[in-house]
């Protein structure tokens, strides 16, 4: 017989190996009916590099961002998609498994993190893509690349909370959905992806100061180019980070009882 104090771990572990299951069928169910399977996953972001690259590289003189261009753009474009995909499949976190998350005895913050676990997997997939381009361009490696887990971490905390907050909501207003889309097409120009933040003149640099993206992005693109980490930027995309993640969790626990009645 399980005691009182032993209930709380149980319930976590429950919840731990609900979470990896959901994530693996989610993973399993986008890739069944494909035949190039997650590789899809890499070829999105990938041209959208090369097309960017051709643009910068061969169309224009390019006086943005550093050599190698096209590592330089992945080193942000690939955790944009993650960033980008998990946050458009959080706004359906609940309408798309309705009779599961009515049915099912589980915690509910978990139809959110399973997207941001099953879209995290994607883009950890894709750095070999990343690591085949810094070869083969010939990017130099440094010490920073070992910042690559706390930028993943803080992406995986900005993901869940910015969830955290979409998925209830849309379920009381749907148009949210459409917004949300409209919102990351352009938010994608206002983060620092084809660019890097020292690129912007002082007048927009403030608002890129404003937008936690930028000092992961910087993370992210420290291990290959140094003169990109700014840790007064990191800290404050950090502080950032930490506080969507808490009206998060207030949003979602205030709206989740709400939500399975409105479902």
């Amino acid at each position: 017989m399980t005691s009182f104090t032993d209930q709380p771990r149980s319930k976590r572990a429950t919840a731990l190996r609900s979470l990896r299951l959901l994530t693996l069928r989610d993973l399993k169910v986008r890739y069944s009916t494909s035949l190039l399977g997650y590789l899809w996953s890499i070829l999105d972001p990938l041209a959208m590099s090369l097309i960017y690259w051709f643009i910068f590289t061969q169309m224009m003189q390019r006086s943005i961002g550093e050599t190698p261009y096209i590592v330089f753009l992945l080193c942000a474009m690939l955790p944009w998609m993650w960033f980008n995909g998990a946050v458009s499949d959080s706004s359906r976190a609940f309408l798309r498994d309705v009779k599961l998350v009515r049915s099912v005895a589980l915690p509910r913050w978990i139809w959110v993190a399973r997207i941001v676990c099953s879209k995290g997997i994607e883009f950890l997939l894709s750095l070999p893509v990343l690591a085949l381009f810094a070869i083969f361009n010939g990017a130099e490696v440094n010490w920073r690349l070992a910042l690559y887990p706390l930028a993943i971490v803080m992406m995986a905390a900005l993901v869940l909370g910015v969830g955290l907050i979409l998925a209830p909501l849309v379920v009381f207003f749907r148009d949210l959905e459409r917004a949300t889309k409209l919102i990351l097409r352009v938010l994608f120009y206002a983060s620092p992806v084809i660019y890097g933040i020292g690129d912007l003149p002082d007048a927009v640099a403030p608002f890129a100061w404003a937008n936690p993206l930028s000092g992961i992005f910087a993370l992210f693109r420290a291990g290959f180019f140094p003169d990109q980490l700014n840790w007064t930027l990191v800290g404050t995309s950090a502080a950032i980070t930490t506080a969507i993640l808490l009206v998060g969790m207030l949003v979602f626990r205030r709206s989740v009882g709400g939500v399975l009645k409105e479902l």
